[in-house]
């Protein structure tokens, strides 16, 4: 059967009811059918140039090839051509923003294709087919191999590592393994058990998780170089970006990471339940910075019952359309309303937070702000504040979601001395490879601040260099270093 995009336009899968899902955390996004993704599929075009995954997708992944094989029913076929570039689809098919879709060829004049949607019943359809299985190698190497992080990049390095035949160790220093994927994320987006699922088919495959471990300090550079021929530095970005003015220091102004860890540690019954200063029930919230790290919150912080719930953004708002200058192929920079947009708080754009307020027992009580123009200086823009705008938001917690600027402090790397770049981040060479021999770095930790799926693609780069280094024998490692 030929499909005519035009008879057949974009079907998005949805969201559950409102009401529904604010009384839990489960997944918010439905799936579409079979049959509709089959159709879905079909709406790919046969690209001259497919610049879905030749120009937009960190991966690589084969989207067109993929898409046809779903076309046809083959979905094992199709899962194999996705599994041979992507590790891990299952993640990305819910929480990846689909860069390979801002450059759908089809949507220059049209709506893109559902690549997200269809690379998520291809995985799910993987696992209810027991298609996805342990991999165990059928021969091992003598090296053994250390990775520090079990987040994206640490997942994808490990993972691609013991593939190739390697002895894999990861550290993880809190007590279950997932870094951002298990504590940063929200459960209504990426449920635990689809992180766990995959942990737990790695470990069947060969790959040890050590948690509760802090490397340089519960374990030494020495510990390490005596067991190991390489070490992977996968920590991410672990320094949120501050906001330094007047009444900082206030009760209940706390870094957004702070908020989820402590609603996710609740979920896979780490803890006994939210501590009351990280719970959001009864109380006005004011998250600043309108990425998708503050919707996160949102929708947390709706969930816990919030009374009112507001975010605050100094950027201007995005067209809801592309501009002029933000021509296809380039990612759309155009206003998204997440799930959590919908579910309810207020947005505010162009606005700048001033001061904080408190009570005389040290507790924030209310936000000064003011409503900011852009202007264009010497071609930088720059934020300059609006005559007779200031106004006040009441609230009694405050969430911090500005970004990170780089891994932070790191006992390990600290240790090492470990040579920085500019941004703070792990200066790396093109090989990965540290200012120490044998110690390499991989994802946000090396790169800054990203994409889970460009974390994903550095992991997985990274262990193609470990090991070229290691078969070739062209460079000292961890053991060679005095």
């Amino acid at each position: 059967m030929n499909y005519d995009s035009r008879n057949y336009p974009r079907k998005e899968p949805g969201y559950r009811d409102i009401k529904e899902r604010l009384s839990d955390y489960d997944e918010v996004e439905k799936s579409l059918s079979e049959e509709e993704i089959k159709t879905q599929a079909s709406r790919c075009l046969d690209c001259g140039t497919p610049f879905c995954h030749g120009y937009a997708c960190p991966l690589g992944n084969l989207i067109p090839e993929t898409n046809q094989l779903v076309k046809e029913g083959l979905y094992k076929d199709a899962l194999e051509l996705l599994t041979s570039t992507h590790q891990f689809p299952e993640f990305t098919a819910r929480i990846c923003p689909a860069l390979c879709e801002g450059s759908c060829v089809l949507s220059i004049n049209e709506e893109a294709v559902t690549i997200r949607q269809i690379e998520k019943m291809i995985v799910e359809k993987g696992y209810e087919q027991g298609w996805i299985k342990p991999r165990i190698p059928l021969k091992r190497h003598k090296e053994h191999l250390a990775v520090i992080g079990s987040g994206p990049a640490g997942l994808a390095a490990a993972d691609c590592l013991n593939q190739k035949g390697y002895n894999v160790t990861v550290y993880e220093k809190n007590a279950h393994p997932g870094g951002l994927l298990l504590y940063g994320i929200p459960n209504f987006k990426l449920d635990k058990k689809i992180v766990r699922r995959r942990i737990n088919l790695m470990k069947e495959e060969g790959i040890t998780f050590e948690c509760d471990v802090k490397v340089g300090v519960d374990i030494s550079f020495n510990y390490l170089k005596k067991r190991f021929t390489a070490v992977i530095l996968a920590g991410g970005t672990q320094q949120p970006r501050d906001l330094d003015i007047p009444g900082r220091s206030l009760k209940g102004i706390y870094f957004a990471t702070e908020y989820l860890k402590a609603q996710n540690r609740e979920i896979i019954n780490e803890t006994g339940g939210v501590p009351e200063e990280l719970n959001a029930s009864g109380k006005n919230v004011t998250i600043i910075g309108g990425g998708d790290t503050g919707s996160d919150c949102i929708g947390t912080a709706l969930r816990q019952g919030a009374k009112k719930v507001y975010q605050l953004e100094i950027m201007p708002r995005f067209p809801l359309c592309r501009s002029d200058h933000n021509p296809w192929p380039e990612w759309p920079r155009i206003d998204r309303i997440s799930s959590s947009h919908q579910e309810g708080g207020f947005r505010y754009w162009s606005v700048r937070t001033t001061s904080f307020e408190g009570n005389k027992k040290g507790e924030v009580k209310k936000l000064h702000c003011i409503e900011v123009d852009w202007i264009n200086e010497k071609g930088k823009y720059i934020p300059v504040d609006s005559k007779n705008s200031s106004f006040i938001i009441e609230a009694e917690l405050v969430l911090l979601a500005m970004g990170f600027l780089g891994p932070g402090p790191d006992p390990f790397a600290d240790m090492l001395r470990l040579e920085r770049a500019i941004n703070g981040s792990i200066k790396i060479d093109e090989k990965h490879m540290t200012s120490v021999p044998g110690i390499f770095s991989a994802g946000d930790m090396a790169r800054g601040q990203s994409l889970v799926v460009r974390a994903i693609a550095d992991g997985k780069a990274a262990a193609e260099d470990i090991d070229n280094i290691i078969t070739s024998g062209s460079m000292a490692l961890l053991k060679g270093y005095r």
